[in-house]
């Protein structure tokens, strides 16, 4: 059986991004899924944008990712959706195989950092169109940002060029903004702190708490309005 903590983690999360409904369909819209005819979501999680993707469209549908829980996660939602969507359990640098759409959305460490991660989705999709979602500055990051995120995050403009240089056009771009980035930090703490009112005599409580509480003071004073999430659709 699951492990309790386990699930309550990512428990109250749609998706491990900040994207509310209505941005996550304009951004599947301008994938133009009407003419792909194969999908893939490079470290997809429980792949629920991939899902979404494939009940709109009737695309071949790939997630590919290397935590069994969420795979799982991913697994029954499709069956339960009616939905043949297939979740691969394997590192993204070992997936082999090419699309012609493919979804990348805070992944890019799992390919080497975001130069990396370009260069290999330009293998995986030879033409055709990608959505990408990366953290960027939105502004000019203090010290104590810095230190919790470090080299990796770009500038949002310093993005756009490296999309540029290694052969992807811009077709799209969109940020998530303050309410998004709130509703996923609230998201990402709030299954956990469900499990923390219900289970106060458990051993991993003190230790779950602090972790919660440091994270949620980082956001408040630290990186709120500060550390932004890009999203961007390619073509090439």
């Amino acid at each position: 059986m699951d492990d309790p903590l386990t699930a309550a983690r990512y428990k109250a999360m749609r998706w491990n991004t900040p994207l509310s409904e209505r941005h996550a369909g304009e951004l599947l819209e301008h994938l133009n899924l009407s003419t792909a005819t194969h999908i893939v979501d490079i470290g997809c999680g429980w792949g629920e944008l991939l899902l979404r993707a494939a009940a709109g469209s009737g695309v071949k549908a790939t997630g590919v990712d290397t935590d069994p829980a969420a795979l799982d996660r991913g697994r029954r939602a499709a069956m339960k959706r009616g939905l043949d969507v297939a979740f691969v359990e394997q590192r993204a640098e070992d997936w082999q195989g090419t699309a012609d759409r493919a979804l990348c959305i805070g992944s890019s460490h799992t390919l080497g950092g975001s130069r990396a991660m370009l260069a290999r989705l330009a293998d995986i999709v030879p033409r055709g169109r990608v959505l990408l979602g990366d953290m960027c500055w939105e502004r000019t990051p203090t010290e104590a940002a810095h230190a919790i995120f470090g080299d990796d995050v770009l500038q949002l403009a310093d993005m756009v060029a490296m999309c540029r240089e290694t052969g992807w056009e811009v077709l799209h771009l969109s940020t998530a903004d303050q309410r998004e980035w709130d509703d996923f930090e609230s998201r990402h703490r709030a299954g956990l702190r469900e499990w923390l009112l219900a289970n106060t005599d458990d051993s991993r409580a003190e230790g779950i708490r602090a972790e919660q509480d440091t994270r949620e003071h980082e956001y408040l004073t630290v990186y709120r309005g500060v550390l932004g999430f890009a999203y961007l659709v390619l073509g090439r």
